[in-house]
């Protein structure tokens, strides 16, 4: 079943972990260099978009209102003369301050069906960096894995929260059962898709009275779990038995 894995310290320790990681890669980079697993992006463009996710997130998550914010531009509005890096930093600041004196109780907006908490928050922003730091890296040729513990919590909340939500990446009608399985951190998942529904199981209710013929297992690395899912590795590199099209009912982003 999915589990959440962490708490708001650890959401923030791996904040604290991947945030400085991240700016480490950028700043190695050119800004025009290509982010190859964002087609069409360069590190500046990266590096502003996580800055604008940070920024966006600070504006509205401690306030209390549980009504939608408006919008953020997708790439961020940095002031003039401030360069992308410098305003990635100056959104990363923002939010740990938020982050650190939040109460995950507090009633705070989010998009999923979950309750609208602040707790929501400190979660996402963890993944959305953890997977961007990827990003980076891999635009410097240092691509480095995201650490289990972290990565399988990242896997739950693509089940629990993108999927529930209804952001796939390729919108359809899938009929089956998938099981994934994180080698290094101890962890199964199965999730019976329907239509374009998506509903978690536990492992009872999958091998005894599930009456879906179309099934896939998927082993692998918590991290390379998590990247397949995001669309930033292949399916192809983790261990695949049974029904592949399932998988396309997964991805996210």
């Amino acid at each position: 079943m999915s589990r959440v894995h962490g708490t708001k310290d650890f959401w923030i320790g791996a904040l604290r972990v991947e945030g400085p990681a991240f700016a480490a890669a950028v700043a190695e980079a050119p800004p025009e260099t290509p982010v190859l697993s964002c087609p069409g992006w360069s590190i500046a463009d990266l590096t502003l978009h996580l800055g604008s996710f940070y920024h966006w997130v600070a504006s509205f998550a401690g306030s209390g209102a549980t009504s939608a914010p408006a919008e953020r531009l997708e790439r961020g509005e940095p002031a003039p003369g401030v360069t992308p890096l410098q305003y990635w930093q100056q959104g990363y600041d923002r939010l740990l301050a938020l982050f650190d004196g939040l109460d995950p109780e507090a009633p705070a907006w989010n998009w999923a069906p979950q309750p609208k908490k602040a707790g929501f928050w400190p979660r996402r922003a963890a993944h959305e960096t953890a997977v961007h730091r990827w990003d980076a890296q891999l635009a410097i040729a240092a691509g480095e894995p995201v650490e289990a513990k972290l990565a399988a919590d990242g896997v739950s909340e693509v089940l629990d929260t993108w999927l529930p939500a209804g952001r796939r990446r390729a919108p359809g009608q899938w009929h089956g059962v998938v099981q994934l399985a994180a080698v290094d951190a101890a962890q199964q998942w199965y999730l019976r898709l329907r239509g374009e529904g998506v509903a978690l199981l536990d492992t009872d209710t999958i091998l005894d009275h599930d009456e879906h013929r179309a099934r896939v297992h998927v082993s692998g690395t918590a991290s390379d779990l998590l990247l397949a899912l995001w669309g930033r590795v292949s399916f192809d590199t983790l261990d695949v038995t049974g029904d592949r099209g399932l998988l396309d009912g997964l991805r996210v982003g």
